[in-house]
């Protein structure tokens, strides 16, 4: 019997495509079926074992251990000059030729085989491989994730559908992800009656969900290059999601209002009230059975009293040290996209629920 297969584009990124990816093989694989996933063409490459793959590629093998090749799983890997030199010499065809023999190898004895694109239905054209087009080649039909919104979603996906049209390829349906909670039940009546208009089936409404754009401890002392200084804390602890930022620029007092569950401070070496504040709030929190601070963050080149340090080094409370000043941290922290990890097990498993809760697997094909 032949298998399932879907194609997952977005309208543009960071719109949660992989999310999708991700929370669609793990509802399918607690459903007993045998999956397979392809990123025929990748673009965020990163070294595993000396092969140059897609990361997300790697974290879908790394996540379902699916068994397949890796470089199979994304056999167009657009690193560093792939692209100028393509287009002096390329030709479109051997690309297509790798892409079909990869997928031949991934799909062989699956069940259903989700493939995830690079972003919108154009891109990779500069390649002769736009979403479309590989589509089109792997005869998969396309889910397109869209944002929050009424309007805009369906001025995008409209353009996109008119791509695909182009290629001959099927537009399955959209699903509308990081909605909203106090516009959710509008915008699912609003842009369900709006795609509907337009023929397109909206498969799935996602509330915004801020688990999984969260960033652990351990991303944020990897994204300042900071200094971890807490001695007895564990990977429990630097797995810990931050759900909240507090710049230490203020009164002890007015910090104390602002501290929420998953808290980091991010305040100067020298703002030793803070820290004391930030330290107290911690061990008070064993008590209540809460996890108000997350971390702290210790920025510039003044760093606290001996006894404060000392304090902090036999403490659990996870505490980096950065040379950057505040602004330029807290910047930097509020910039980052946390992108999910293999080994971050409750995100994947929250991601899955969100799937399964809100999408329609039986419209994907997911379900018989």
């Amino acid at each position: 019997m032949p298998h399932h297969r879907v194609f997952i584009a977005a309208t543009h990124q960071n719109v949660g495509k992989t999310m999708l990816s991700l929370g669609l093989l793990g509802s399918l694989r607690s459903r007993g079926q045998n999956i397979g996933y392809i990123k025929p063409v990748g673009q965020r490459t990163v070294s595993s074992e000396g092969i140059l793959v897609d990361e997300d590629a790697l974290l879908m093998e790394r996540v379902f251990s699916t068994g397949a090749n890796l470089q199979d799983m994304n056999p167009v890997t657009v690193g560093k000059g792939f692209t100028a030199q393509w287009i002096r010499q390329g030709k479109s065809d051997v690309l297509e030729k790798r892409i079909l023999a990869a997928y031949e190898r991934v799909s062989a004895g699956r069940d259903f085989v989700v493939i995830e694109g690079t972003g919108h239905a154009g891109v990779g054209s500069v390649l002769d491989l736009s979403n479309a087009r590989v589509a089109k080649i792997l005869g998969a039909a396309v889910v397109m994730v869209a944002p929050g919104g009424v309007g805009r979603p369906i001025d995008e996906v409209a353009l996109n559908q008119e791509l695909l049209a182009q290629e001959g390829v099927k537009l399955a349906g959209v699903v509308i992800n990081k909605v909203q909670e106090d516009k959710y039940d509008q915008i699912r009546e609003l842009a369900s009656k709006g795609f509907t208009r337009r023929g397109i089936r909206v498969l799935g409404v996602l509330p915004y969900d801020e688990v999984l754009p969260a960033p652990t401890i351990k991303d944020i002392l990897e994204e300042v290059g900071g200094e971890l200084i807490s001695r007895e804390v564990d990977d429990q602890a630097l797995d810990t999601l931050v759900m909240h930022f507090l710049v230490g620029a203020m009164s002890t007092h007015q910090a104390l209002d602002y501290f929420k569950p998953g808290s980091l401070v991010i305040t100067p070496g020298d703002r030793e009230d803070i820290i004391l504040a930030a330290i107290g709030m911690a061990m008070a929190d064993q008590y209540r059975q809460l996890e108000t601070v997350a971390g702290i963050v210790l920025t510039g080149k003044t760093m606290p009293h001996p006894a404060i340090l000392d304090l902090i080094r036999r403490g659990h409370v996870p505490t980096m040290a950065c040379q950057k000043d505040t602004y330029s941290v807290a910047s930097q922290i509020h910039d980052l996209l946390a992108k999910i990890r293999a080994t971050d097990k409750a995100k994947i498993e929250h991601a899955t629920r969100l799937v399964s809760q809100f999408v329609d697997l039986h419209d994907i094909g997911a379900e018989a």
